[in-house]
Order: structure tokens, then C-alpha cells, then sequence
């Protein structure tokens, strides 16, 4: 995937999700230390000192911290989700050299970092979009029968865990074309190996 069509479903992403004014995600950046003075010393550092993700390091990674408040409202017998407000905070962990860099190893790393830092953007995109949809079909959730209030809450959880399982099938899908042939990551990789 070329960066201009990275930077496009970035901002589809953007539009398809409505501006709230009533709330905001935090957005955090974390670095971790490489070195090396060339690309591949610093490719191989990431391999080294990237993020531990399962088994394995990762180049980068996006993570995020999801709360919510909610006012569950007993009405006539059943239980209605009158609100749900939720507190989102998205953190970047992205490499970051240690010591200064020549200035041509300069030039390739920070178009290697750009383009990293707008892959986990698209990421960071699309779990705000995700709140937004749990955001939509929480506010208003009925259940009947439910005085406590305690059937809409395993109501809840079901939807919210299917909407969750579609944005991470989607980040894996969205990872895989960036690593696979043509993809921009994969560019992004080789062509700081090699200098470009």
C-alpha cells in the first residue's frame, strides 16, 4: 500500500466516525530506545527491543485503555441504558534512536518513522471508531424483565464482545496487507535497510 492510499483510509476512517463534542480520546505517545548507526543496525535493534506482543517483538504497537461510565435506569419492569460516556486512551509505543544518526541514515529514518507513526494511527483510528459503535448501541439498550438491571449488563457484554472481535480481525486483515507484498510496511522496511 502506497502512503497516499494509507493517508486516504486514514481519513475515511476519520470521516465514517463522527466528531462527539461530549467526549475525546487521549492519545499517548511511548518510545522505546534503539541503536545503530545504519538502517539495518536500527532494524535489527527493533528486533531486539520492540514491543513483546505474544510470543514475539513487534516493530510497533498500538494499545489502549477503555473505561465507562454508565447510568443504568430501572423503567416499568425492564432496565434502560440511559447513558454510556466512555474514557478512551490510545498509546503509540514507536522505536526511537538513542544518539544522533549521520545525515543520510537521518533522512531514511524518519521517513521509516513517519510512515510507522501513520500505520498505528489508522489503528488508533480504528478503535475510536469502534467506541463510537459500542458508544451507539449501548445508549438506549432495553431490556425487559429486568428490574435489577443485571440482564442488560450480559446483553451488553454479548454485543460489545462481537463489535470488539470485528476490530481485531480487522487490525490482523489491515497488518497483514501492510507486511505483505506491496505493502507499505514492508516498502517502509526495505527501504530502511537499504538506505532509501
Amino acid at each position: 500500500m502506497r502512503p497516499g492510499i494509507l493517508f486516504a483510509l486514514l481519513a475515511a476512517l476519520l470521516v465514517a466516525t463522527p466528531a462527539r463534542a461530549d467526549w475525546k480520546p487521549v492519545e499517548k505517545v511511548e518510545t522505546y530506545a534503539i541503536s545503530g548507526q545504519s538502517g539495518p543496525d536500527l532494524y535489527a535493534s527493533i528486533g531486539e527491543a520492540g514491543p513483546l506482543l505474544g510470543k514475539g517483538r513487534v516493530i510497533a504497537h498500538t494499545n489502549f485503555k477503555l473505561t465507562w461510565t454508565r447510568d443504568y435506569k430501572p423503567q416499568g419492569g425492564a432496565c434502560v441504558l440511559k447513558s454510556a460516556r466512555p474514557k478512551l486512551i490510545i498509546t503509540y509505543t514507536l522505536p526511537k534512536p538513542a544518539a544522533p544518526l549521520a545525515p543520510a541514515v537521518q533522512k531514511s529514518w524518519e521517513i521509516f518513522a513517519a510512515g510507522l507513526a501513520a500505520h498505528e494511527k489508522v489503528h488508533g483510528a480504528a478503535i475510536v471508531e469502534m467506541v463510537r459503535k459500542i458508544e451507539a448501541i449501548s445508549v438506549g439498550l432495553t431490556v425487559a424483565d429486568d428490574p435489577g438491571c443485571s440482564k442488560i449488563r450480559t446483553e451488553l457484554t454479548r454485543q460489545l464482545a462481537e463489535i470488539s472481535l470485528a476490530q481485531r480481525q480487522a487490525s490482523r486483515d489491515f497488518d497483514k496487507v501492510e507486511f505483505g507484498p506491496g505493502g507499505n510496511l514492508r516498502q517502509l522496511v526495505f527501504n530502511l535497510m537499504t538506505g532509501k
